[in-house]
Order: C-alpha cells, then structure tokens, then sequence
C-alpha cells in the first residue's frame, strides 16, 4: 500500500476530502472488499483440496465445509423423511390388509363365525349365569381382533335391571372375558341346594299333599333354613328375585305347573348334573349351578325365515328384505321343547369348549352334558321373581326346601 494511499485514509478518517474525495476513497475500499474475498474462497478452496481424499482429486471442484455441512443435513432429513413415508406407507398397508383378512375371518358363512361365537357366548351365560341375561353386539377391528359386548340384566319382578358389563374380545378365535359389575360383586353369594339321591321326581299326585301328607312328609316352616325373615321384613311395595331351591325333583313341565296359579315368576331353572362335589360344592351346596331360562336363548340356527326379497340397487350389489320367527314356547308348557333346547347349548359349548372355558370357567360342559341326555332333565331349583308377599307365600309349600333373597326393588309388578 503506497504512502499516498495511507494518507488518503488518514485523511478520510478525519473528515478532510470533500464529497468527490470521498466517494473515490469509498469506490477504493468496496474493491479491496472484494479481492480479500476472491481471496478467502481462493484459500478455502485449496485447503478443502489438499484435505480431500483421493478420489475428490479427479477434476472436481472442492466444496468449503460449510456447503458440505448444509448438503450432509439436507440428506439427513431427506431420509428421516423418506424412512417416515415409508413406515405411514407399510403401516396404513397392513392395516387394511389386516381389516379385510379380519372381516373375512369374522363375518363369512352362513351363519358367520361371528354369529357362533356369539351363540355360544350367550349359550355359556345363559347356563351358568342364573336370571343373567346380556344382550350381545359385536364389532369388528382390525389386526384380527372382534369384540363382543353387551349389558348385564337381571330381571327382578316385572322390568329388567342392568347390573354390570360383558365383554368378549377375540383375536383370531381366542376369547377373553371382561366383567364390570355395577355394584362390584357378581352376586354370587345366591347359592342352591340339591336334594338327597332318593327324592324322586315329583309326579302329578305329588304337586299338593294332601294335610294328612302334609303332617307327615312336609316340613315345618320354622324348619326351613333360607331368608325368609329377611323376606318379611321387606315392605309390601316391593319386589325380588328369589333363589329357590325344592326338596324333590321336578321335570319342566310339572314345575311350570306349579307357577300357572301364582302370582309370581318362574325365570331360571337349576338342573341336576349329578351328586359329585365339584368345584367347591359339598353337602349338596351348589354354588355354581347349571340350568337354563325360562324363555330360551335361541340360537341363529332356530330362526325361521318364511319371507324373503332381493332389490337391486346397483350393477354390482342388491339390498335382500327377509322375516321370519323363533319357535313360540307356551308360558307353562312346552318343557320338552325347552329341554332339547338346553341341551343343544351344552352341546354347542362343547364344540366351542375355549368360549365354555373362559365364560363358565367352573362347569365341567362333558360330565354335565352326559348326566343329563343319561337321566334326563330334572330341576331342583328355580329363581323367581315377584312381589315380596307373594314369595313369602312358598314358605307354607310342601316341596320348597329353602329360599335366598337376591336383589330388591320398588314396585314394578304386572298382575
């Protein structure tokens, strides 16, 4: 830099030239500007080349570090991006692959599997749950699951009462049981009692003793065991559900017999499945009773289609309109219909024994199914419903042995 120059900028820092100097000066110093870039890059550029490896050296242009930093985290991101895509990609595949694989599993043939399981679920409630009743639905999901849902209901006097929640989910056929109960307890403390070997099933001449019977075979009401001052203390503006267990064996249509001049309810009926003690059960106890419905729980293969039409709705699907009916079943009647019934459940849960094993863990479906088609269907307990007064009437009945009271609610009765 010359001595000339130098004092140019001497003078310019002091504010000495005047407005042409000035601007000459300042035109000098953007140029100086300029090469001592030009000879930066210049430096940069040799320096990223005496670093490069070797195959950089063939005649292409070196990039300062801060280009390669910026082109390395472009590419990075890029990736992630990619890599993102592709798994939203693979995931929304398999999952509707999965949806259509699990509507397929679930919802073809007819009846679908979908109806079976719910058959079955409802058959296993059905007879191991007395004066349980869960109107079932079902939805299918995705990844191979269904779940079968539904409220728990009791019917105590003449409306229904919902007491808890029931929930069946599959994956793949593999069922497992959810239970929510309202009040926390699945009332399982309502027990009944079997009668001796030696009762014999009642016969029509047996249903009312005569008083001279009466004093000899019957026994006393002060020596009936059960609630029944619990049952008297309940005001008359009441109704309940009653665990009723007899002392002799009834078939069904000689029990039902006896509930058409009642006023009151018959609505399960506990079958005899043999003497053994199992699960718990002693001394005639049966904690765990099997038995069925009043009405019965039908299955989709009882219901009789007898109307049925197809509209056409487009070039590829159609809309069908059917009707038809379950098998109608007299109130104090039809026991023989009501007894190939249940048996047809039990057989129903032996061929779907996963379901039978998760919903009535604690009934043996084989032995129980081979007591009864061997000595048929005998009952030795019912739950009634009804209003209190009326139930406390059983108490003076020969062939009542002992009655637990279940649950309670204000009048609701349909005489």
């Amino acid at each position: 830099m010359s001595e000339e120059f130098k004092q140019r900028l001497k003078d310019y820092a002091e504010g000495n030239l005047n407005d042409e100097e000035k601007n000459e000066i300042e035109r000098e110093m953007e140029k100086l500007e300029e090469y001592q870039a030009y000879v930066n890059e210049m430096m940069d550029n040799e320096r990223s080349s005496d670093a490069a490896p070797p195959h950089a050296a063939d005649g292409q242009t070196g990039l300062s570090p801060k280009k390669e930093k910026r082109i390395v985290r472009r590419g990075k991101w890029r990736a992630r991006i990619s890599n993102t895509l592709t798994v939203i990609s693979a995931f929304l595949a398999i999952f509707v692959i999965s949806s259509i694989i699990t509507a397929l599993f679930y919802g073809v043939g007819d009846p679908s599997r979908n109806d079976k399981y719910r058959d079955a679920i409802a058959s296993a409630i059905s007879i191991s749950k007395p004066n349980i009743d869960v109107r079932l639905n079902s939805q299918v999901r995705a990844f191979f699951r269904q779940e079968v849902y539904g409220d728990i209901d009791k019917q105590v006097g003449s409306e229904r009462v919902t007491v808890g929640e029931y929930t069946v989910n599959f994956l793949f056929g593999l069922p497992s049981v959810d239970v929510d109960w309202n009040n926390g307890s699945s009332g399982s403390s309502q027990i009944f009692y079997r009668p001796d070997s030696s009762a014999e099933t009642s016969s029509a001449n047996q249903e009312e003793p005569n008083e001279q019977s009466k004093g000899q075979n019957a026994s006393p009401s002060s020596a009936k065991s059960g609630d029944w001052s619990r049952l008297e203390k309940l005001p008359e503006g009441t109704v309940a559900e009653a665990y009723v267990s007899f002392n002799r064996f009834f078939t069904t249509d000689e029990l039902l017999k006896q509930f058409e001049d009642r006023n009151m309810e018959a609505v399960w009926f506990a079958v005899d499945t043999g003497p053994e003690d199992r699960f718990g059960d002693h001394d005639g106890v049966i904690t765990d009773p099997v038995g069925f419905p009043s009405y019965p729980v039908w299955h989709h293969d009882d219901y009789t289609v007898t109307t049925y039409q197809e509209q056409k709705t487009g070039w590829f699907s159609k809309t069908t309109f059917s009707g038809g009916h379950y098998p109608s079943v007299d109130t104090y009647g039809d026991g023989e219909l009501r007894n190939e019934h249940f048996i047809k459940s039990l057989r129903l849960l032996q061929e779907y024994d996963r379901i039978a094993e998760r919903v009535a863990p604690f009934i043996d479906v084989d032995a129980s199914l081979a007591y009864v088609e061997q000595n048929g269907v005998r009952l030795y307990g019912a739950v009634i419903t009804g209003p209190v007064k009326e139930l406390l009437t059983l108490r003076e009945v020969s062939w009542v042995h002992d009655l637990r009271v279940g649950k309670v609610r204000l009048w609701n009765w349909i005489e």
